[in-house]
């Protein structure tokens, strides 16, 4: 038996060896990427540098970093996104940096939502108006990188470029059909009839009230790109309507003939432009910067002040327990705590882009704005969505700066309780019977629908909820009850709309609202921090190392199993009381 023992250990010491070695490998690996990473490459901007823009690289509400790492190749990389904030400032350097000769803005595609690239859009017209020249070249047109590239001087087009502009549209996808097939009941309990986040779980097609809301929506936002586009060309924002109606600019040389493009060029003829305007003979002669490697270079702040105007991110959905990225709840709550104890922050600056989420988690952050404006101005300023929760956590600040695509309002609250107990008698066949001490144990367990009284009892929480929703905001903005109650009832509004129902106060980007913080707080020396602070690489690689998952088996746990496959398919995992809005994504043809 001895050479079998052999055979058995030598083997477990040789796996064990190479799991060892494997690991240590691995980690040298990454920790080389990530130290290589970390070394000091500070940019240099060049004499008649072109400053390039690549509309297909993201800018995002703050800046992010983001690690790969191929086993099988052995390498590892890392990239970093742009914050719209410091994009914004360094196209306000470069407006006056001798160093820099003129824009080339790369417009073939659009890395950022409509209300940021509003904000974008604008920082370039300014850049524009101080006396450089932009110049935009595209592949292709459609109306998101079209609405970009009409700010520019000159608008070049590929000589066989796609032209496909023929508005803007948003497809939403109703699940009761699906819902009804597995066997899954669905109850929703609203106040407000345009509240329409969970109306896709019981309803086949839109309601009429929804319809409505949508289509003032992108209505107001078409109407934002398409007075842009006119007022930078020479035709009107009703001729260029006509035109997509009458898809009469579906190709490159009706582009041309209608104003849309001034060239018709190819790759090379773009660079002997660029030649002629930097005096130089070869376009290998050519100096480029990209706006990232410009901001890095130039955008600094004054380490020397010791007075501070805080930045603070309330950027993605709203939750109880906000550990992961991309959510803010409790732990965000607590980082504008530390913000309000720094005396050495005289003012903040609350950007949100929050389509909102948990009750209960939006009023522990909007008790801490609260706070937070008792010694400290606070100015809001809005993204792409500050809706719902996004709207009752920013509704008391001093004042509030809005996008004009920005969507916001949403003043409802729904809740949805799903039951799955016939979708486990139709497609895993196990019947569930619920005992209980009292007549209403079983309430939303997830396994049978609530009873009339139940359901009744649920809507005058949901009631409640709704009526100190508009408390809050008829306090914050100055208004009564019943003016908040007629244009809220759940119903999502454009910037441009908001501001003339005094939901917001100014139309403006992050600059603006910075600005008028510093003037608030009467400071004109000072530097931004931002909050929270940005997660690295390195933290990012041993959170996940931490993360641990087990597999559950359907028959050990039936009921998860069901959950999760309704969660995969319909973003549905239990009871919720929301203040959320539903989730839009527009297409710009």
């Amino acid at each position: 038996m001895k050479p079998f023992w052999k055979v058995v250990f030598g083997g477990c010491l040789g796996t064990l060896i190479a799991f060892i070695l494997l690991n240590l490998i691995l980690f040298g690996i990454i920790g080389s990427a990530l130290s290589s990473m970390g070394k000091d490459t500070q940019p240099t901007v060049p004499k008649n540098a072109i400053l390039k823009i690549d509309l297909t690289q993201p800018v995002s509400e703050q800046g992010k970093e983001s690690f790969s790492f191929n086993p099988l190749a052995g390498n590892a990389s890392m990239s970093t996104s742009l914050s719209l904030l410091d994009a914004v400032r360094a196209l306000e350097v470069a407006a006056t940096d001798p160093q820099v000769k003129f824009l080339y803005l790369k417009a073939d595609g659009l890395g950022m939502d409509i209300a940021q690239a509003e904000e974008f859009r604008t920082a370039l017209l300014r850049f524009r108006e101080g006396g450089k020249p932009v110049v935009a070249y595209c592949q292709s047109l459609s109306a998101g990188n079209y609405y970009m590239a009409s700010v520019a001087d000159k608008v070049i087009l590929n000589a066989y470029g796609d032209v496909m502009i023929s508005g803007m549209s948003s497809q939403l996808m109703y699940y009761k059909d699906l819902i009804d097939h597995l066997g899954i009941d669905i109850q929703l309990i609203r106040h407000g009839k345009y509240k329409s986040a969970g109306e896709p779980y019981i309803k086949s097609e839109m309601s009429q009230e929804n319809k409505e809301q949508y289509e003032q929506l992108l209505g107001t936002i078409w109407g934002v790109m398409a007075d842009a586009v006119a007022g930078s060309r020479d035709f009107t924002a009703d001729q260029y309507n006509a035109w997509i109606d009458n898809l009469e600019i579906n190709t490159a040389e009706a582009a041309k003939e209608k104003g849309l493009v001034d060239e018709l060029w190819y790759d090379d003829q773009v660079r002997d432009y660029f030649c002629t305007l930097c005096d130089v003979k070869k376009t290998k002669d050519l100096k480029y910067v990209s706006l990232k490697e410009y901001a890095a270079a130039k955008v600094k702040s004054n380490l020397r002040a010791k007075e501070k105007i805080a930045v603070i991110y309330a950027d993605g959905q709203i939750v109880m327990d906000d550990k992961g990225d991309g959510n803010i709840g409790n732990n965000f709550a607590r980082e504008i705590a530390k913000v309000r104890q720094d005396s050495s922050v005289k003012a903040v600056v609350f950007r949100v882009n929050s389509p909102g989420g948990s009750v209960q988690a939006s009023a522990a952050i909007e008790r801490e704005i609260e706070l937070l404006k008792a010694c400290k101005p606070v100015v809001a300023s809005y993204g792409g969505y500050a809706a719902s929760g996004g709207y009752w956590i920013s509704c008391g600040t001093d004042k509030i700066f809005s996008d004009k695509s920005t969507l916001t309002g949403s003043i409802g609250v729904f809740g949805l309780i799903p039951s799955f107990g016939k979708a486990l008698k139709k497609n895993v066949h196990l019947n569930v019977y619920e005992v209980a001490t009292h007549k209403h144990g079983a309430l939303a367990t997830g396994m049978s629908p609530l009873d009339p009284e139940e359901e009744e009892a649920m809507q005058e929480n949901i009631d409640f909820i709704y009526e100190d929703f508009v408390a809050r905001v008829a306090a914050g903005r100055g208004m009564t009850t019943e003016a908040v109650d007629e244009i809220a009832q759940g119903r999502v509004w454009a910037g441009g709309d908001a501001i003339k129902i005094g939901l917001v106060d100014e139309l403006g980007g992050l600059t603006d609202a910075i600005r008028y913080a510093a003037t608030m707080a009467s400071l004109d020396n000072y530097r931004l921090v931002e909050y929270p602070a940005v997660t690295s690489m390195y933290e990012q690689l041993l959170s996940s190392m931490e993360e641990t998952g087990t597999g559950q088996d359907v028959r050990t746990d039936p009921a998860g199993a069901v959950t999760r496959v309704s969660s995969w398919l319909l973003g549905l995992s239990g009871p919720e009381i929301a203040a959320r809005m539903p989730y839009i994504e527009i297409d710009l043809r």
